[in-house]
């Protein structure tokens, strides 16, 4: 799977996945940010995922 960050610090950047990750959050280290899927193009496989300022916390 692919997947296109759009927004924050890692913008632009592309990934490649060998998990599905559609429907969960994607953390950089352990800040408050992360970035969450937003669509995913049936026919290419890839998912463009959104920065969002904080990530859902385990309590």
């Amino acid at each position: 799977m692919i997947v296109r960050l759009a927004g924050g610090q890692l913008a632009g950047i592309v990934l490649e996945t060998t998990d599905a990750w559609v429907g969960q959050w994607l953390t950089v280290g352990d800040a408050d940010l992360g970035y969450i899927p937003v669509h995913w193009d049936s026919v290419t496989g890839i998912v463009l995922a959104e920065f969002r300022a904080a990530t859902p916390r385990s309590r």
